[in-house]
C-alpha cells in the first residue's frame, strides 16, 4: 500500500460538487479579478476569524509583503523573527531592503522562543530603535506563545505581525491564531489545511486604517484607480479562487478534527513503536496540524529512505534554517549561531496527515517506524 504525503483528489470526494459549481458562478459571471466572489470570500473569512478587516491577497508570501509594506518596513530597519520557517517569513522582509533579526526557537514547539526574544531584546539596547516589526510564526498549524511576544511588542510601540501561514483556525488567548498582532497573513497554497487551486493568501487586521493600507497596496497602491499616492504591487486574489476557498471554508473545522484524531492515532502508537511525538499543544484547538512532525536525531533521512522503500511519503520541513541560507550569508551567523533551529533542522520528519488518511495507512507508517527503530536497536 502506497502512503501518498497529501492526497488532494481524495478532498473532492467531499467537496467537488460545490467546488464545481462555485468555479461555474465565476465562469458565467465574466468577474474574474474582483466582483462578488472576492467581497463573499472576504466576508466569510472575517466571520470565521472573528475579525473587522479580512484583505485577500494573491499569496501567503504577499500577505506577509503588503502587511510589512502598511507598516513602511524599509531599508536600516530590523525585523525579528525565527531562523526556521518558510523562507518568505524573512524573505519579504530582505525584499524591503531591511535586516530579518533572528531569535532561535522553543525546540518543542519550533516556534520562536519568547525567552530567547527578550534576552535578545536586553542583548542589543543599541539596536532596539531599529526594530520596525516582530514576525512570530505558528509553524505547523501549532500557536506560538504569544502572551509574552505581544506584550514585549505593546511595551516597546513595536507591532506584532503574525504568520499564521499554517495555522488558519487555530485558536490562542481566545482568539483565532493571526488576530491578535497588528496584523494575521495566512496562506491558501494548495497543500494548507484550507487549500486554493493555485496560489493565495490573506491579510487579517482589527485596525480599519492598516486594512485599508493594505486594499490600497495590493492594486499597485491606487486609490482611486490610476491615481498613486505610495508604490503597492499586484498583490490580488483572483475570483476563481476565492469561489474555490468559499466552497471549502464550511468544511474546514472538521477537517480540523479529522487532523487532529490522526495526530492523536499517532502519538498513541509511536510511543509503543519508541518514537516520541510531537509536544501537542495545551489546549487541543491550539493545533491544528498542519503538519505532524516528529525529531530523529542522527538517522533522520535514513528513516526517510527506509519509508521511501516502502512506499511511504514524507517531507523534510525545513532543511537548511534561514540564517545558514547563501542569500543571507552577508549577515554574518556562523554554524552553530542558532542551535534549536539547526538540530531540528537535521532532525525533523513530517508524516501524512490529513483528513483522508485511513487508519490502514496510519498503521502501515507506524509498523514501517517500529521496524526501523528494531532494526537500529
Amino acid at each position: 500500500m502506497r502512503v501518498p504525503f497529501l492526497d488532494l483528489t481524495a478532498q473532492l470526494q467531499t467537496t467537488g460538487p460545490a467546488v464545481e459549481r462555485a468555479l461555474l458562478d465565476v465562469v458565467r459571471s465574466g468577474r474574474y479579478v474582483g466582483g462578488p466572489a472576492i467581497e463573499a470570500f472576504e466576508a466569510a473569512i472575517a466571520d470565521y476569524l472573528e475579525v473587522d478587516h479580512a484583505v485577500a491577497v494573491s499569496s501567503g508570501t504577499d500577505a506577509l509583503l503588503a502587511s510589512l509594506m502598511a507598516l513602511e518596513v524599509g531599508p536600516g530597519d530590523l525585523v525579528l523573527t525565527t531562523p526556521y520557517s518558510f523562507f518568505a517569513t524573512a524573505g519579504v522582509v530582505a525584499r524591503l531592503g531591511a535586516e530579518p533579526a533572528f531569535v532561535d526557537i522553543d525546540p518543542r514547539t519550533y516556534n520562536l522562543d519568547p525567552h530567547a526574544l527578550t534576552a535578545w531584546w536586553e542583548r542589543h539596547a543599541e539596536r532596539r530603535a531599529r526594530v520596525k516589526a516582530i514576525v512570530p510564526v505558528h509553524l505547523f498549524g501549532q500557536c506560538a506563545d504569544l502572551d509574552p511576544i505581544l506584550a514585549l511588542g505593546a511595551a516597546h510601540d513595536v507591532p506584532v505581525v503574525e504568520d499564521a501561514a499554517q495555522a488558519l483556525g487555530a485558536r490562542c488567548c481566545g482568539r483565532s491564531a493571526g488576530t491578535l498582532g497588528a496584523f494575521g497573513c495566512y496562506s491558501f497554497y494548495p497543500t494548507k489545511n484550507l487549500g486554493a487551486m493555485g496560489h493565495g493568501g490573506l491579510v487579517a487586521t482589527r485596525d480599519p486604517d492598516l486594512a485599508a493600507a493594505v486594499r490600497q497596496l495590493r492594486d499597485h497602491g491606487a486609490h482611486p484607480p490610476y491615481h498613486h499616492a505610495r508604490v503597492g504591487g499586484n498583490f490580488q486574489l483572483d475570483a476563481v479562487q476565492a469561489a474555490v476557498l468559499s466552497a471549502k471554508l464550511p468544511h474546514l473545522d472538521g477537517w480540523h478534527e479529522a487532523r487532529r484524531a490522526r495526530a492523536a492515532y499517532y502519538d498513541r502508537h509511536l510511543r509503543a513503536a519508541g518514537v516520541a511525538p510531537p509536544p501537542g499543544a495545551a489546549r487541543p484547538e491550539g493545533h491544528v496540524y498542519n503538519q505532524y512532525v516528529i525529531r530523529v536525531p542522527d538517522r533522520r533521512d535514513a528513516l526517510r529512505a527506509h519509508l521511501a522503500a516502502q512506499g511511504i511519503d514524507t517531507m523534510v520541513y525545513y532543511p537548511v534554517p534561514l540564517h545558514r541560507q547563501a542569500c543571507f550569508r552577508h549577515l554574518g551567523h556562523a554554524p552553530g549561531a542558532f542551535p534549536r533551529s539547526e538540530a531540528a533542522a537535521a532532525e525533523s520528519l513530517a508524516l501524512p496527515v490529513y483528513p483522508e488518511l485511513t487508519p490502514a495507512m496510519q498503521d502501515r507508517v507506524i509498523e514501517a517506524i517500529a521496524v526501523f527503530c528494531g532494526a537500529g536497536a
